[in-house]
Formats: structure tokens, sequence, C-alpha cells
């Protein structure tokens, strides 16, 4: 067995298989689980997904909010143990695939149009494949 054939077997063993379908431009809140000593507690973190990046367990992806006049950004592992659950709050309609302009503005430059229409069919279909498969 070669070595990539080891790290295949691996990561797909730790690759989560029910991950809500996400674009760039969407808000989310992102449940994280926080562990202080002997307890655990869950965070959400909300904001406008700025950028996705990656592929397979290394998939990472960008979140952008801001709060109290400061923005502040935080990057998490799709595919991460501490992530209890990603929530869709509302969907964005960008023309980018990476939304890093969004950094230094603020008010309704820093705002994100909404869309209305039902997201894309394979991306709907592929969820329900994988939850048929499981």
């Amino acid at each position: 067995m070669s070595r990539s054939a080891v790290i295949q077997k691996l990561e797909s063993q730790q690759i989560k298989s029910s991950i809500t379908p996400f674009c760039v431009g969407d808000t989310v809140r992102v449940h994280i689980r926080i562990i202080e000593g002997e307890k655990e507690r869950l965070q959400v973190f909300t904001g406008t997904v700025i950028a996705r990046k990656g592929s397979g367990l290394s998939e990472t992806f960008s979140v952008h909010r801001v709060a109290y006049g400061e923005g502040m950004e935080r990057v998490f592992m799709l595919h991460s143990p501490r992530i209890a659950k990603i929530e869709v709050t509302k969907e964005g309609d960008v023309r980018r695939s990476k939304l890093y302009y969004l950094r230094g503005t603020s008010g309704k430059k820093a705002k994100v149009k909404a869309r209305f229409r039902a997201r894309r069919p394979a991306a709907t279909e592929a969820v329900e494949a994988t939850q048929a498969a499981e």
C-alpha cells in the first residue's frame, strides 16, 4: 500500500458526511464546541462567508463579521470535529468566489444582496444522494 493510499484511507474516515451546503456570500451561523477544563459548551459565530479554500479534509472557509464597529474574521476547518453544525440563515447573491473587498467596508457597502431563487439543482441532488446512501 503506497503512502498516498494510506493517507487517503485515513482522510476518508475523518471526512464528515453530512455538511450543510453553503456558498460564498451566504450568512451562516457556525456552532463551535469550546472546551474549558472539563466543561464543554457551544459558541455561535455568525457572519458572511467570504472565502472557501482547499478540498477534501483540509477544506477551509472564512467567515467575516462586524461587531462593535470592528471587523473580525475567522477561518474554520470544514471537517473539524470542533464544529457542531453550520446553519445557513441567508443566501447571498454574489458574482465573485472571494469577497475580500468586504474587509474594509462598513454600513450599506458591506451588504450582500439576497438570493431569492432556489439553489442549484445539482447541489441539492448531491446532498440527497449522500443522505440516501446513509
